[in-house]
């Protein structure tokens, strides 16, 4: 009940601060050189920190899949002097609202915490990121938990297709196996496997710091080396790229339900090319658009064949890709594969129009204040930002890239990348008149 009324206060707290304002970041380098990304906000009094270690679950060894997953969620199960209860207890007691996160890319951290609280809930944190007990009651609890996760997701046909794209398409890649791992390998992680995750995860060479709220630039610093400060220098080497091996065609899961769920894609474009705005207000008009969306038009309002369908731009830090999803009853899913792959082919051939085009820049711009809704959201962004190589000034700069994207932009990107015979369908239900092709 206390961290229930500790997240309702921060949520309080977060309610919009900065929507309309233009966001002042600061270089923060702390005496022992780590370096942080500071929004300083004094009015109300606590602070959001949001760390990032580029790697995440990729760096998962060999015959150990599963491990920097089952690592994430042991920290808050014990560290230092504290066993599980007694960790629980103090966090609450402190009003300090935390969360451990793992990507096929990242290890996050996530923490806000009362200025008045700020030295005791720093020493509470550091415990959990630097030593991490691991204690073996803790680790068959988690252990269950992971299986039940692993267990449900057998049975959802959204998490099958996603499963099958990804082995299909990344070889021997670890974007290739789900993060979480299989129920072989997560039986048969043991403590050294987590201690070893943990060293390869959380090093100083991979890390990236958001920090926004009630904290001085020297104060920051300070406590930057006190929460990190001992981790070691180095971690796992990253992952290499990853190949993107499916060809155009369709690969059928059989699955018994009524409704097919359909994911696809093909290659993509990097956010450093110098066409990736183009590409993202271009997505913007084919599928991302909801309701205004031309994909969202022609297969579920001209034709009734799915409550919704979308496209996205997939940056991940190896592969870059264009995909979408759609779900539709057995009867029906061929014919809306058939029509999204017309739509692709049409913008790929002519374009967006002027009306898309002001349409789309208008919202990309209009809606991108409302992310900045609050402490929190604004430290996990900063982090973000640092993990994708973006400038400092990119928030106040980044809607002048999006009104600067002309309709002939928007053309030559699509024309280049844009490839309805390239699109893999991965297909998992019982479509009818639809045959694998590979």
């Amino acid at each position: 009940m206390i961290r229930f009324i500790a997240a309702s206060f921060f949520a309080l707290l977060t309610l919009p601060a900065y929507a309309a304002s233009a966001i002042d970041i600061k270089e923060v380098t702390s005496p022992g050189g780590i370096k942080a990304w500071l929004v300083e906000e004094p009015s109300i009094p606590f602070m959001a920190l949001e760390i990032r270690f580029k790697g995440g679950a990729s760096l998962d060894r060999d015959g150990k899949r599963g491990a920097a997953y089952l690592m994430s969620g042991l920290l808050d199960e014990g560290a230092g002097d504290l066993r599980s209860t007694e960790f629980a207890t103090a966090a609450e007691e402190l009003a300090l609202q935390f969360d451990f996160d793992v990507s096929p890319d990242s290890f996050s951290v996530s923490a806000q915490f009362l200025t008045e609280n700020r030295d005791a809930s720093v020493e509470l944190l550091r415990k959990a990121i630097n030593a991490p007990r691991f204690d073996p009651d803790a680790i068959e609890r988690v252990r269950a938990q992971v299986q039940s996760i692993i267990a449900s997701d057998l049975k959802d046909p959204n998490d099958i297709a996603g499963k099958t794209f990804a082995r299909l398409a990344y070889g021997d890649h670890p974007y290739a196996t789900a993060i979480e791992g299989t129920q072989e390998s997560v039986a048969l992680l043991t403590r050294d496997d987590l201690i070893q995750s943990h060293k390869d995860l959380l090093a100083l060479d991979r890390i990236h710091i958001g920090a926004v709220g009630d904290i001085t630039e020297a104060e920051l610093g300070a406590l930057l080396d006190t929460l990190l400060g001992d981790l070691p220098a180095e971690g796992a080497p990253q992952a290499g790229p990853a190949p993107f091996l499916l060809d155009g065609g369709e690969t059928v899961v059989e699955f018994d339900t009524p409704q097919s769920v359909a994911l696809f894609g093909h290659e993509g474009i990097k956010r450093t090319d110098p066409d990736f705005f183009p590409a993202f207000v271009m997505n913007q008009v084919l599928g991302a658009g909801g309701f205004g969306s031309r994909l969202m038009e022609e297969v579920r309002e001209k034709r009734g064949l799915t409550y919704g369908v979308y496209s996205y731009l997939v940056l991940r830090e190896h592969v870059e890709l264009v995909m979408g999803q759609v779900s539709s009853s057995n009867d029906v899913v061929a014919e809306a594969i058939n029509v999204i792959r017309d739509e692709w082919a049409k913008i790929a051939s002519e374009g967006v129009t002027e009306e898309e085009l002001s349409t789309a820049i208008t919202y990309l711009t209009g809606a991108y204040p409302l992310r900045f809704d609050g402490n929190g959201q604004i430290a996990t962004i900063l982090a973000a930002m640092q993990m994708d190589d973006l400038p400092i000034d990119y928030i106040n700069t980044r809607n002048a890239k999006v009104e600067a994207v002309t309709g002939e932009d928007i053309k030559r990107v699509a024309a280049r990348l844009m490839k309805p015979e390239n699109l893999h369908f991965v297909v998992v239900g019982r479509p009818e008149g639809l045959a694998a092709s590979n």
